[in-house]
């Protein structure tokens, strides 16, 4: 905020429009039902319009002691660095605003220690709920969290009894199956993710099941997890590369960045991803089409998701029902798979 310009307050918004002020504060603080008892939907609209234009920014502290609430959100990720879980959070946030929420968010690295003290730091904050995008398949931390009656949503990843917006993940990995499948792959080999994630779990186990229905099973010793880097599936790709026998004609790896890994890996081999061994990923982030040789992968509502997560958060608030979603993916083909594997 310019240091020169003076703060933005409810009374200069409601001079500026003709309003009272207690209607300018029910417009951009109630809940979005009060809101709508409060004014038109033209009037909420042009108050908003003005308030964004102008900068305003509410008062937290006189915010907490009119509702009791905080109208703030917490929202745990393994590291924000991953483009994934950065696109998720954009939308997390773009989606509080429109509620006239605030988020902050905390990296956990995934470690269950630093999941339960960044988790204990958020309630120590006041948060009105949390977003989980970290949940581990164990579901421990989500069981101990949700005794202390605290609401919370879960994205990206699934845990039974909890509510969560995810993508569709079983249908993802039978996507890429019946992708190569068609092209005539009978030789697999999948680079699983982390074993405590549900993502990872739920696109190998679509995978693994569409190649089933076809007769074709993936030996044990092709099916690798690694950590959700580049760094992780270059090793999980030299693990199958290095193993004695024949190589697989086609891997499919669970997230981007661990297929890209293993590309580096066929490359240090000389050996052409779409030629030599198809590569498939995961969630269609921007780098992938802009790799030397672009990489097939299954796009994900990343963004959809946040969005997703926090308007269920906002109805667990509110005493609703926020049943979990599963969002639909779609599977993009590019020069990393789209031709029959060498004969």
């Amino acid at each position: 905020m310019d240091p020169q310009r003076p703060q933005v307050t409810l009374r200069m918004l409601a001079d500026r429009l003709g309003l009272h002020v207690s209607t300018v504060s029910r417009a951009l603080h109630a809940k979005p039902e009060e809101g709508r008892r409060a004014a038109s939907s033209a009037t909420i609209a042009r108050i908003r319009e003005l308030a964004d234009e102008l900068g305003y920014q509410p008062n937290p502290h006189a915010t907490s002691l009119r509702t009791q609430r905080s109208n703030l959100v917490g929202v745990l990720v393994p590291r924000l660095s991953d483009l994934v879980l950065a696109t998720v959070y954009e939308g997390i946030q773009e989606a509080a605003r429109a509620q006239g929420l605030s988020t902050f968010v905390t990296n956990t690295k995934d470690e269950p220690d630093t999941q339960r003290a960044q988790t204990e730091m958020m309630l120590a904050r006041r948060v009105d709920g949390l977003i989980f995008g970290d949940a581990r398949a164990d579901g421990a931390l989500l069981a101990e969290t949700a005794a202390r009656g605290v609401p919370f949503v879960l994205v990206s990843r699934h845990v039974a009894g909890h509510t969560s917006v995810t993508c569709d993940d079983p249908l993802g990995g039978r996507q890429v199956a019946e992708h190569l499948l068609g092209l005539g792959h009978r030789d697999f080999a999948v680079i699983a993710g982390e074993p405590y994630a549900s993502t990872g779990i739920d696109r190998t186990r679509g995978f693994l099941e569409r190649c089933a229905e076809d007769g074709m099973t993936v030996p044990a010793d092709r099916i690798v997890h690694s950590a959700f880097d580049a760094r992780g599936g270059r090793q999980a790709a030299d693990r199958v590369l290095d193993a004695p026998g024949p190589q697989p004609t086609a891997l499919f790896a669970v997230n981007d960045f661990a297929a890209i890994g293993a590309m580096g890996a066929l490359r240090d081999r000389g050996l052409s991803p779409g030629q030599d061994i198809a590569v498939v990923g995961f969630n269609d982030t921007p780098l992938a089409a802009e790799l030397p040789i672009p990489l097939t992968s299954v796009r994900s509502p990343m963004h959809e998701m946040g969005r997703r997560g926090l308007d269920l958060l906002t109805r667990l608030l509110a005493g609703e029902p926020a049943p979990s979603e599963r969002l639909a993916p779609t599977l993009v083909v590019r020069a990393s798979s789209d031709r029959p594997p060498r004969s």
